[in-house]
């Protein structure tokens, strides 16, 4: 079948609309669609609002939580350094990372493991 022919017939079947008609159909539509973007809108109100009581009640908790007296929790206690850590370092003027960054550097300069080597302090020369 040739495609115009399929068209013709398609195009023939069809009922025929006034004016009126397809602008009421029109209306019609728009007012499906609108009405379904509103109720939409209405959802994500409602789930927004929820979400947000939801906040609001943890953060009150959390704040009736610090209110209490500070003598129900213990106090921490003095943990020893881990087997093979070399203790307290010293940093003078240099981030906890970039310490970090040379004792990893150090360490395989001098083909050592780290936890065999013991660092007094670090400090940036300027």
């Amino acid at each position: 079948m040739n495609f115009f022919t399929v068209a013709a017939q398609t195009v023939d079947s069809g009922t025929k609309m006034d004016i009126g008609d397809a602008a009421i159909t029109a209306v019609f539509g728009y007012v499906v669609v609108f009405f379904g973007l509103v109720l939409l809108m209405c959802v994500l109100y409602i789930t927004g609002s929820v979400f947000s009581n939801r906040e609001k009640k943890a953060a009150a908790e959390e704040k009736s939580a610090a209110e209490k007296p500070a003598e129900t929790v213990p106090a921490p206690k003095k943990v020893p350094p881990a087997p093979g850590s070399a203790g307290h370092i010293k940093l003078h003027d240099v981030p906890d990372k970039e310490a970090a960054m040379i004792m990893a550097i150090v360490a395989d300069t001098l083909h050592t493991p780290l936890n065999e080597l013991h660092f007094i302090s670090i400090k940036e020369v300027k």
